[in-house]
């Protein structure tokens, strides 16, 4: 049994429909690149997998329960699947420690000093613990992606999607954030991220999911997307990529 299962998922916005009928599976240790056109879907679906937005119809299935209908516990699913936004998120009054402490003392009910010590642990785990007492005005972009990744670790979830986490950061951060991700792998942790950059993806995971027009239209290696991919649209798109600087 996947760790994520999900079948037919449709999302409209008003007359518009972004999912079409969404079909994957996530594994346990799994590293999933999902890339596609602009307006693809992509972060709408993964999105949905925690129902920060709420699919129209489909199954999404985590650890074999039903997520989408009535009287799902919200607060215990985003605490399984774990979310890092595109543009951080991070509360410009509060310092890195704060940011990082206030889901595990709001959400997962911990003392100040027992939240304190568990954030701290993942801050020195991913070089921040110098910043601890900054501000995000402070910090870099690269720091900032990462005190926003530091606090998703620290709830400990099960599953962490990544919503372009390089797309606000320059080459050098962008590398920097890839180094991050590849550690994170190392301790098999689950991710499924969404990413633009081809060659990014090849650094975290050579197996893509391709989503065009709102459906999974092919999911293999970066390498058999680009040349042997029976849809011409699919080798295009891959070999476009491949070849921007």
């Amino acid at each position: 049994m996947a760790l994520i299962e999900v079948r037919d998922v449709v999302k409209t916005f008003g007359e518009r429909r972004v999912l079409a009928g969404v079909s994957l599976d996530v594994n346990e240790g799994d590293v999933k690149v999902v890339m596609g056109p602009s307006g693809c879907g992509k972060s709408t679906l993964l999105r949905c997998l925690n129902r920060l937005v709420e699919p129209t119809s489909g199954s999404i299935r985590f650890r074999g329960q039903e997520v989408t209908g009535p009287g799902v516990d919200l607060r215990e699913l985003r605490l399984g699947i774990g979310f890092v936004f595109q543009q951080f998120a991070l509360y410009r009054h509060l310092s890195v420690l704060d940011n990082v402490t206030l889901g595990l003392r709001k959400l997962r009910g911990m003392k100040r000093p027992e939240a304190e010590a568990r954030a701290l642990h993942e801050l020195d785990r991913l070089g921040l613990a110098a910043q601890r007492d900054q501000y995000p005005a402070q910090l870099s972009g690269g720091q900032k992606q990462r005190v926003a990744i530091a606090r998703t670790l620290a709830m400990d979830p099960t599953v962490v999607c990544l919503d372009e986490p390089t797309s606000a950061l320059d080459p050098l951060m962008t590398r920097e954030v890839a180094a991050l991700i590849n550690s994170l792998f190392r301790d098999k942790l689950t991710m499924l991220c969404v990413i633009h950059d081809l060659n990014l993806a090849r650094h975290i995971s050579d197996r893509v999911v391709f989503l065009d027009q709102g459906v999974v239209r092919a999911e293999d290696t970066i390498e058999r997307l680009s040349t042997q991919h029976d849809d011409a649209r699919v080798r295009e798109f891959f070999r476009r990529e491949g070849s921007t600087p």
